[in-house]
């Protein structure tokens, strides 16, 4: 489904590369997690592959599409929730669903149908005339997903895509997801959650400074280091105590 080579990204007047020389498989029906400390690369990453921001060098294909020469055809095939919402506070969930829905071509009888579906299968249909500044965290990053899904998209890439939700939203978020998952949607997944990327993702991968410095199945992770109970042991074994704040 996935396919990068030789990915990399330098921003203009960085020191240093973002993302470098990256190469990666992700097969189609995979859930896989792209971890890391701050700064490691993940957001730069998931805005490459979905087309937010162009590689310095490299290319990557999706679905058989190459990035270079198959843009427009891509969009349509990936949904994306990016960390911060994405949602317009002054409209109502339903306005905001309705117009990124007609971005990918739906309209009329069909794009209200499927709108009211996820609606009531995320628990907002009474509050979908309710404007989304006056919704809560949780309740604004369930409409933020259902709006990356209306379409839907044969990869979803969620970058944090539980980060500041109650264990309720959380859990209703990633049920939702493993549905979408067993349907066929293959999911690319960025997380501070080790624990919720332990048992979410059927493959992760670790990077650090732009580079991936491990990948593979959870369990196999943590079984291959001697003295790791869990991912986050694994994790901290491999990118070290050190603070990672940036700006």
């Amino acid at each position: 489904m996935l396919q990068i080579q030789q990915l990399s990204k330098k921003y203009k007047g960085a020191d240093k590369v973002s993302v470098s020389n990256l190469d990666l498989k992700i097969e189609e029906g995979e859930i896989f997690g792209v971890l890391g400390p701050n700064g490691a690369g993940k957001t730069t990453l998931i805005s490459m592959l979905c087309s937010l921001i162009k590689p310095t060098s490299g290319s990557f294909k999706i679905n058989g599409l190459n990035y270079s020469e198959n843009k427009n055809e891509l969009k349509q095939l990936i949904g994306i929730v990016p960390q911060e919402y994405a949602l317009y506070p002054s409209l109502t969930a339903f306005q905001n669903l309705s117009y990124f829905g007609s971005m990918y071509g739906l309209n009329g009888k069909q794009l209200k149908e499927i709108i009211l579906h996820y609606l009531e299968k995320f628990g907002l249909l009474e509050f979908s005339n309710k404007k989304i500044e006056v919704f809560s965290g949780g309740m604004k990053r369930r409409v933020n997903l259902i709006a990356s899904i209306l379409h839907q998209p044969k990869i979803l890439f969620l970058d944090e895509p539980t980060v500041g939700v109650d264990v309720q939203s959380k859990n209703v978020i990633i049920s939702h997801l493993q549905g979408l998952n067993k349907q066929g949607t293959t999911i690319v997944y960025t997380s501070h959650h080790l624990n919720e990327a332990e048992h979410f993702c059927t493959r992760v991968a670790i990077i650090d400074h732009g580079k991936i410095i491990i990948k593979g199945k959870p369990k196999e992770l943590v079984a291959n280091h001697k003295n790791a109970h869990n991912l986050e042991d694994v994790f901290i074994e491999l990118t070290g105590k050190e603070l990672r704040d940036h700006v």
